[in-house]
């Protein structure tokens, strides 16, 4: 969690700093978006230790 706040930060600065990279931050992360394999992958990322827990408790 500290890494995720801290690269967080990094971004932000940098964003802060050079206001153009906002441009180009925004045009990738709309590529990305518009991408449903990478939307479903970002979800079972995230989604992961849920959907372990949950099935681990159907086991047990």
């Amino acid at each position: 969690m500290v890494v995720m706040r801290l690269v967080f930060g990094a971004v932000l600065g940098l964003l802060v700093a050079y206001p153009a990279l906002l441009t180009l931050v925004l045009a990738v992360f709309a590529a990305a978006v518009a991408q449903p394999a990478v939307l479903a992958f970002a979800a079972g990322v995230l989604l992961w230790p849920r959907i372990t827990r949950r099935v681990r408790g159907w086991t047990a």
